[in-house]
């Protein structure tokens, strides 16, 4: 199944029940949430006193995209603020074995995400412990920026072993795609696409929504 999981990286937050009740409503899986610590990446954004606010406003499943440095110290504090996946950066992480452990302990699913540069072997060994690998199109730490497009070969490689080895991690991708660009994302083997100013910058939040889904139905998806 192909989701959308909206960036509230791109929301507007004076009103930000607002949009996200919009999206639901639209039809949206996920809603992505991206944590920025201003050292890992060079920029600061939310933490755990917005997610357990608009956690009280929606049901959606929260994708939090932790881009911090050693993320574990965090883990429990999401969970307890609602976060549904759990999503760090190999790059960022001492031990990924324990760190695993450490969500699935807690209840949530896991997530690891890699930056452009890296190489994507280095999550083959975690597949059968995670549920969704994160491949970032763009360098983290600032919306609006162009989809990379060579990234697409990561997610190429990664869809090839997920069905070679009978897997269901799902494959996501965040940065620059657009509804001009998603049917080549689609394409790649990816089937959850982050969208932040193509869903929120734009006149009609709801319509860009069903713009995605009936995008996603091209590729046979219901």
């Amino acid at each position: 199944m192909i989701k959308l999981a909206p960036s509230i990286l791109s929301a507007d937050f004076s009103r930000l029940g607002e949009e996200i009740n919009v999206v639901e409503k639209a039809g949206a899986h996920y809603l992505h949430i991206d944590v920025m610590d201003g050292d890992f990446v060079p920029n600061i954004s939310i933490g755990v006193p917005v997610i357990k606010d608009i956690r009280k406003v929606t049901d959606m499943t929260f994708d939090v995209h932790l881009m911090i440095n050693n993320p574990e110290r965090y883990f429990e504090a999401f969970a307890e603020a609602g976060a549904d996946i759990i999503n760090f950066h190999v790059e960022a992480s001492q031990d990924i074995e324990t760190s695993l452990r450490k969500i699935k302990v807690l209840n949530k699913r896991a997530a690891l995400t890699i930056k452009p540069q890296t190489d994507v072997e280095q999550v083959i060994p975690y597949l059968e412990s995670l549920d969704m690998v994160l491949i970032m199109s763009v360098e983290p730490g600032f919306g609006g920026q162009e989809i990379i497009i060579d990234t697409l070969k990561k997610a190429e490689r990664l869809a090839d072993y997920i069905s070679n080895h009978n897997l269901l991690t799902e494959i996501e991708m965040d940065g620059g795609i657009t509804l001009q660009n998603v049917n080549q994302v689609l394409s790649s083997g990816v089937n959850v696409i982050v969208a932040g100013s193509s869903v929120f910058n734009t006149t009609d939040v709801s319509a860009s929504v069903r713009d995605f889904y009936d995008e996603f139905k091209k590729f046979g998806d219901n």
